[in-house]
Order: C-alpha cells, then structure tokens, then sequence
C-alpha cells in the first residue's frame, strides 16, 4: 500500500507572534514593584538622616544634646546658633578661600587629567604600561605617609600658614587620571583622531576640538567631585594653616570646638554652615551633571 504525502500550502500562513513583556519592548520602560520603592525610600531616609540630625542639633544647645534620649527635632535656636558659629569662626573668610583652593585645585585637576588620560588611553608610547601602573599604585598610598616629607617640603620653601600651601598638593589627582583613561577608551572612536589627522590637525587641536568636547561629561563629574574633596579635607589644611590666619571652612570649623567644654550645638552649626554650600552647588549643577553621565555611557 502506497502512501501519497499531499503538500500543504503555506503561503496563507502567517507566523505566530510572541508577545513580549511591556518592560522588554523597545524603548518600554521597566516600572518598580513597591520593594524597590521600599528599598529606595529607607536608603534616601538613611543617606538625609545625617544631614537632617546635624540641623537638629545646631537647634539645640548643648544641655539638651547631652540628654538621654537625643533630641530629634527641631529647637528655637538654629538662627542664633548659626550667626554666633558665623561670626566665631571667621566663616566669610574661609568660605572664600576655600572657595578659592577648591576652584582652582579642581580646574586644574580636571585640565591636566584629562590630557594625561587621552594620552594614556590613545597615544602609544613605550613605558605606557609602566607608568599607568605607577599611577595606579600611588592611589594605593595611604595620604597621611606623604605628611611629614610634604610639610617639610613646604616649610622649605616659606609657604606655611599660606593658601598655597594647600593648593600646590592638590593640582594633580591620580585618580582624574585613571578616571579620565577609563571614560576616553570607550567614549572616544580611534577614528574620530585618526580623521582630525588627516585633516592636518596638531596634537594640541586635537586635544582642544576633539578630546576636550568628548570628555566634557566626564570633566564635569570629575570636576564635582574634587570640588567636594577638596572642600572636606582637613589634616593637610589644619597642619599646614598653623597660624590659622586664612583657615579653610574645615580649620575655622574645628576651632569652635577648643575649649574645656566645648559647646556641641556650635560645632553643629558650623558643620552645617560648612555643607549648605555644596548642597547649593549639587541643587544647580545636579542635573547637568548626572544628564552628561547619561549621555556619556550612550555614546560609550
């Protein structure tokens, strides 16, 4: 018996379509479940808490913040705490020159460790690898060792109780480097530089229309954040500064606590004199910065 196999037209037939999840589709957005929004919410309580007690504190005096339990709300003397902690701590002259140091430590920072990143990212060289090894292991090294042969250095050369003093050490960061190599491999094509060459550009207009332009995401989150570091270092200033004749806001801060009883709510106040500058700076320049990390890692 012979079996005669019929085909099957399958010209009519149209493929199933597999659906896929709202949260897989392009360009669809994935939503949180109230976990995450559980999760989220306890680590932003915990991340302001600190910041929220110290405003407390400056509210209080000090009797009531040695009391069992503290207090965790506000008091009636936040204004009168902060413009006695002003006015102590000499806090209009150290804003300025901190100000002044972190400015001109974090330009120059990101200036000159975005060069050295593109010429370690892009440039071949020999002792390329070497070097950036040095680099890296020199942020392995504790800050405090360096103390003693850096204030000698600096005593030598009669710049103690100086601003200068406090900048000269801070105008290269080992880590601007690493972090601007890192960002630059990925976030700027070999044929972008190749192209500027064969076009007859210079190494610096290279450096100047392509590096720069591809690095100013990064630049500004660089920028930021040794702003920030450099505005909450205190050992080198505090030992640099002896004579506390141009303290920093740390320095000026640290002296209201001198005294047989020092009094806590003015150490607060200061402290939280000392921050709202930076939170003022993060509330203008926040979203350009986290919207160039964003655009960064599109184009990386």
């Amino acid at each position: 018996m012979t079996t005669t196999l019929t085909p099957v037209d399958t010209t009519d037939q149209k493929p199933k379509r597999v659906r896929r999840p709202k949260s897989a589709r392009a360009g669809g957005q994935m939503h949180a479940g109230p976990i995450a929004y559980v999760i989220l919410a306890l680590f932003t309580i915990g991340s302001l808490f600190p910041l929220v007690w110290t405003a407390i504190a400056a509210s209080r005096d000090t009797q009531r913040l040695a009391q069992t339990p503290p207090p965790f709300w506000f008091g009636s003397n936040l204004f009168d705490n902060l413009e006695i902690a002003w006015k102590d701590a000499n806090l209009g002259e150290a804003f300025i020159n901190t100000t002044f140091v972190a400015g001109v430590s974090a330009v120059t920072i990101v200036f000159l460790s975005t060069i050295a990143g593109f010429a370690f990212a892009k440039l071949r060289f020999k002792g390329r690898g070497a070097m950036m090894l040095i680099v890296i292991g020199t942020m392995m090294v504790p800050p405090q060792l360096s103390v003693i042969p850096l204030y000698m250095m600096v005593a030598e050369l009669g710049w103690t109780d100086q601003l200068k003093a406090v900048i000269f050490p801070s105008l290269v960061s080992a880590f601007g480097v690493f972090f601007m190599r890192q960002y630059l491999i990925q976030a700027l094509p070999d044929e972008i530089i190749e192209a500027a060459r064969v076009d007859g550009a210079s190494s610096w207009r290279v450096v100047w229309h392509v590096v720069f332009p591809a690095a100013r995401p990064a630049m500004a989150v660089l920028g930021m954040l040794m702003f920030v570091q450099t505005w909450n270092d205190f050992l080198w200033p505090f030992l640099v500064l002896t004579q506390t004749g141009s303290p920093t806001v740390q320095v000026a801060v640290a002296g209201l606590g001198r005294g047989f009883t020092p009094d806590q709510s003015l150490i607060m106040a200061g402290a939280l004199l000392g921050t709202l500058p930076l939170l003022l700076v993060f509330a203008i320049f926040g979203k350009q910065i986290v919207g160039g990390i964003m655009q960064g890692a599109v184009k990386g």
